[in-house]
């Protein structure tokens, strides 16, 4: 809480059922986290259709990572994230409880579509929520 009040963000809780990041980025993009099936789906055709760019991150075999990500509550990665960063053209920025590593940006590989930046806040290892800037509440 105390990093957050340095950023001078706000979280917008989102359920932590496995789909939290897909929940956070439902929110960041659409504006609720009820989105959450169809961008796990568009994720796992962007990390299906683009192999090359992502094999080498995950520590597993890259088609059963695949279809792994394609589960209802799977819990997701830097991975996915990056994906998400390349799939909609965006910036990323994680607001992290690492100790070491206050916040994470991640960028598009390719171009980037649109200014917007996302902004989540990651409970190291656990859960992801969407964030705001304090006072303005959710910016769509």
């Amino acid at each position: 809480m105390e990093r957050l009040k340095l950023y001078d963000v706000v979280e917008h809780k989102v359920s932590g059922d496995g789909n939290c990041q897909f929940r956070a980025l439902s929110d960041q993009i659409y504006g609720n986290s009820e989105h959450h099936k169809f961008m796990r789906e568009q994720v796992a055709k962007q990390l299906g259709s683009h192999k090359e760019l992502y094999e080498g991150y995950v520590p597993m075999d890259y088609d059963e990572y695949v279809k792994k990500m394609t589960k209802c509550g799977e819990w997701c990665d830097h991975v996915t994230l990056q994906a998400v960063a390349d799939l909609y053209g965006v910036q990323i920025f994680v607001i992290t409880s690492f100790k070491d590593t206050c916040y994470i940006e991640i960028l598009p590989q390719c171009r980037y579509k649109s200014n917007k930046i996302i902004l989540l806040s990651f409970q190291a290892e656990v859960h992801y929520n969407s964030i705001y800037p304090q006072g303005q509440g959710r910016i769509y």
